[in-house]
């Protein structure tokens, strides 16, 4: 029987995948990732912005052997050099005083505890959170989650208020210049905030939106939005999940674009950390994180192996300075694919930041999302050999770029010609 028939025999319904003839990638190396047929690609998504660094990077697959051969698990309740050494540089490197760590599996999960730490920490259960959002998908996180092509159910254990301002070419503000527009989703958040009964727990957030399309705010917008939250004890969450170790070029994490006003009080990520290891984690200020009073430990969570994983993967990257290669290399790739888009009229906005960007394609001479054309250009680059991703708020459509961060100049134009290919057979 096929693969895909077996896939299909036991997984869910829901679980998607991609491509009308979907592939099975047997092994990688570098940016390119080859399929059971033997067919090479050039890597634009990496494991949803995953493979932070390298598939196969010797650096790693070294430490997970070396850990793996001496101890797999212990769990939280032993002490764990490999977990101590990878918390001790999060900390440093977080820009929150008095930083503790808790590592997860997941972005969900790291997401879920976040929420937790401020709802316990704040005795309530009201989250801001921002429209057009993605967080997870467990119960919590779906229910703070602003896109309803992710949002399976509306119970939900808060009460979320959702705000403006994360996207800054659709809505309401979209004609304004920056400055008002910050100014404009700022009194907007004042507004919500005289609907809510007491105090609000938390605004969570994400710098950039990865699932919402890799929209974003004007650089600014989260640091005014903290003035307000500090005059009402409100935290703040920045979800890194997709925007941390460096992927926006400019900064290391995604935070840093709006820290006029200090760092956020609770910080997630997962992801890139692990170069395909499950791991995700919470950075908080001592005071949020020890707000627990009950027992808890993680059994997987800060697992020796991914830990060993996650402390060569992040000296790799500080190594090779793969944040400045992000900046260099994805300031490149968005000037190329800027140049490409204004020739193609499906192409209704070209964004990102390092090497993270999104293209939106809407049908020619409308606003109106477009998700067949989007799908179309996915199979074409992929038949071109270029692995892409797909994302969008419920009125956007749009492809998402995130190679790993040590892609070359050459690579970049390699994937730049082929998705300028595969722009055209939709024209």
């Amino acid at each position: 029987m096929p693969l895909h028939s077996r896939h299909q025999a036991v997984l869910p319904d829901w679980l998607a995948l991609y491509y009308d003839r979907p592939i099975e990638l047997t092994h990688g190396e570098g940016r390119h990732v080859w399929d059971a047929d033997g067919n090479r690609y050039l890597d634009f998504f990496g494991g949803i912005l995953t493979t932070m660094t390298a598939h196969a990077l010797p650096e790693v697959t070294k430490a997970v052997a070396e850990q793996a051969g001496r101890l797999i698990h212990s769990s939280t309740l032993y002490l764990n050099r490999p977990m101590i050494e990878l918390a001790e540089r999060v900390a440093a490197l977080s820009g929150i005083p008095e930083a503790r760590v808790f590592f997860t599996t997941s972005g969900t999960e790291a997401n879920d505890t976040a929420l937790l730490l401020a709802t316990a920490y704040r005795r309530s259960n009201q989250i801001l959170a921002m429209r057009n959002s993605y967080h997870g998908r467990s119960f919590s996180t779906v229910s703070i989650t602003g896109n309803r092509g992710w949002s399976p159910t509306s119970l939900s254990p808060l009460q979320t208020y959702y705000v403006h301002g994360a996207v800054r070419t659709r809505g309401p503000f979209a004609h304004l210049d920056d400055s008002a527009f910050t100014a404009a989703a700022v009194a907007d958040l004042e507004d919500v905030l005289g609907q809510a009964r007491g105090g609000v727990a938390a605004l969570i957030a994400e710098p950039v939106q990865g699932v919402g399309g890799f929209t974003a705010p004007p650089d600014g917008l989260y640091g005014a939005f903290r003035e307000v939250l500090d005059r009402h004890g409100i935290l703040w969450i920045s979800d890194e999940v997709q925007t941390g170790w460096g992927r926006t070029g400019d900064h290391f994490w995604g935070w840093q674009a709006h820290g006029q006003s200090g760092p956020p009080d609770i910080l997630t990520f997962a992801k890139g950390i692990g170069n395909g290891m499950s791991i995700g984690g919470v950075v908080a200020r001592a005071e949020v994180m020890n707000c627990i009073d009950t027992n808890s430990i993680s059994t997987f969570g800060g697992s020796p192996v991914t830990m060993a994983a996650g402390v060569a993967n992040l000296a790799y990257l500080l190594e090779h300075d793969l944040q400045g290669n992000a900046r260099r290399v994805g300031g490149l790739l968005l000037e190329r694919l800027r140049a490409i888009s204004a020739t193609v009229p499906a192409v209704r906005e070209v964004r990102g930041r390092g090497l993270m960007a999104g293209l939106e394609l809407t049908r020619p001479g409308t606003d109106e999302a477009d998700p067949e054309a989007a799908a179309a250009v996915l199979e074409a680059a992929r038949e071109g050999g270029l692995l892409l991703g797909k994302g969008g708020g419920y009125n956007t459509s749009v492809l998402r770029i995130a190679p790993p961060l040590s892609l070359t100049v050459a690579e970049a134009e390699e994937g730049a010609e082929i998705l300028e290919r595969a722009l055209h057979s939709i024209v």
